[in-house]
């Protein structure tokens, strides 16, 4: 499994449309072929910060599947004209996972 962090930075006073635009979004990012699943999760300290946290089967679901799919044009749409600047997004595997017992 791969996970998918992108750093959000909304410009200033446009969280609330940001979110009302991201609740369309994340349908079409979970109808991807290889998505698990995602959450979304603001700053409480800077209300325009958010972090995306997105599990993929295969870094490429992700840089090709999504990337490079029609869906994804709609997405940019929807979303990337609320960035600035443009997200930092990196891709992590798991070395140790641990869990409360």
């Amino acid at each position: 499994m791969i996970l998918e962090i992108a750093m959000l930075n909304i410009r200033n006073g446009e969280h609330v449309a940001f979110e009302q635009a991201f609740e369309t979004a994340q349908d079409i990012i979970s109808s991807t072929p290889g998505y698990i699943s995602h959450q979304l999760q603001r700053s409480l300290e800077a209300p325009d910060k958010y972090v995306l946290l997105v599990n993929w089967n295969r870094l490429e679901d992700h840089t090709k599947g999504f990337r490079q799919s029609i869906q994804y044009q709609e997405w940019k749409q929807l979303l990337h004209h609320f960035y600035d600047p443009f997200p930092t997004v990196e891709h992590f595997e798991i070395v140790f996972e641990g869990a409360i017992p």
